[in-house]
């Protein structure tokens, strides 16, 4: 097994103080990277265990922190803090780009090759940096078909690949197709793909909360949803055992 190496990284983001996990393969040279967003619960070990996956796989990976270390237990929480927070463009932002450069000031990483996963929360975030204009690779989003403010997907530089539960009450048919409209209505290379019987949060095992409806874990999509996002970064960012672009 390849050696993976973790450290815990702080730093400033929408008033708070964040705590990211970040995950190194084994070596010393620069490797492609992947910034990867929470859920809106937050960055808890089934995260960065996403992180350390990647570092196995030889990517730099950085799981990022949106919550300031906190990990919300009660739902009702989790939205009071998030909906504002989606309903914030600018805000998602900011955060995305104090993680990205986090991620850009590893000496590991190859700046010129970065791309962008997120779940939920997390997944809006990264969809936000791509309409922001940052220089990405691929971005891939779980449980995240949020749309942006018009005209400003155009501005988005990379395949999008986009996967949702088809049960999911959340993200329901409309807006699956708000999502798709905006992406085609702007010239991007996109992917949604629908997990069939699957409800929100499929990708995520159980935990120890109170759930909402209509939120539950498919344990078979998740691992499909899994492999659908390394074969993105591998069509995208592929990576040999050395680091370099084949």
């Amino acid at each position: 097994m390849t050696t993976v190496t973790t450290r815990t990284v702080t730093y400033p983001a929408d008033g708070l103080t964040m705590i990211g996990h970040l995950a190194l393969p084994a070596g010393v040279d620069r490797r492609p990277a992947v910034l990867i967003g929470p859920e809106g619960t937050g960055l808890n070990d089934f995260q960065r265990r996403r992180a350390d996956a990647l570092a196995e796989l030889g990517y730099v990976a950085l799981a990022f922190d949106i919550n300031g270390g906190r990990w919300f237990t009660d739902p009702e929480e989790m939205l009071a803090h998030a909906l504002p927070l989606l309903a914030d463009p600018d805000r998602m932002r900011d955060i995305g780009h104090a993680a990205l450069d986090v991620l850009r000031a590893e000496p590991r990483t190859d700046r010129d090759r970065i791309a962008a996963i997120g779940y939920g929360t997390g997944g809006a975030i990264v969809l936000e940096l791509g309409r922001d204009g940052v220089d990405l690779r691929a971005i891939g989003t779980v449980n995240a078909l949020t749309t942006g403010r018009p005209g400003e997907a155009a501005r988005i530089r990379c395949p999008v690949w986009a996967g949702v539960g088809s049960e999911d009450p959340i993200m329901p048919a409309e807006q699956r197709d708000a999502f798709a409209a905006e992406m085609q209505a702007a010239g991007v290379d996109w992917r949604l793909v629908v997990y069939g019987g699957a409800l929100h949060a499929f990708h995520h095992p159980p935990v120890e909360q109170t759930v909402r409806p209509g939120v539950g874990h498919h344990p078979q999509h998740a691992e499909r949803a899994w492999r659908d996002i390394v074969g993105l970064l591998a069509e995208c960012m592929p990576v040999t055992a050395s680091g370099e672009s084949p």
